[in-house]
């Protein structure tokens, strides 16, 4: 049986744009793409609140409009988060 190499050696997959929409923080803009109940097939932990976010668990996936210097795409930067940590981060 063949082993998957570790996620962190494979390229981020690109996520769609298409149902995205940006947000203004006070770090600055950020690209807001939501993930259904019936889409979330993996368990996340948030960084509003070092919770799971649970298989099956709508949520939001978040990255920076514009890459960080030393990151190759802002996409590499994404992150998972409950809608409602989302809401409530400044």
């Amino acid at each position: 049986m063949a082993r998957r190499p570790s996620k962190h050696l494979r390229p981020a997959r690109p996520l769609s744009a298409g149902f995205a929409m940006t947000a203004q923080k006070a770090d600055g803009t950020w690209v807001v793409q939501g993930v259904t109940a019936s889409r979330a097939s993996k368990t996340y932990l948030c960084p509003g609140c070092n919770h799971e976010i649970a298989v099956g668990q709508a949520h939001v996936v978040v990255w920076p409009a514009e890459a960080s210097i030393g990151s190759a795409s802002p996409v590499d930067e994404r992150r998972h988060w409950h809608q409602a940590c989302w809401n409530r981060r400044r």
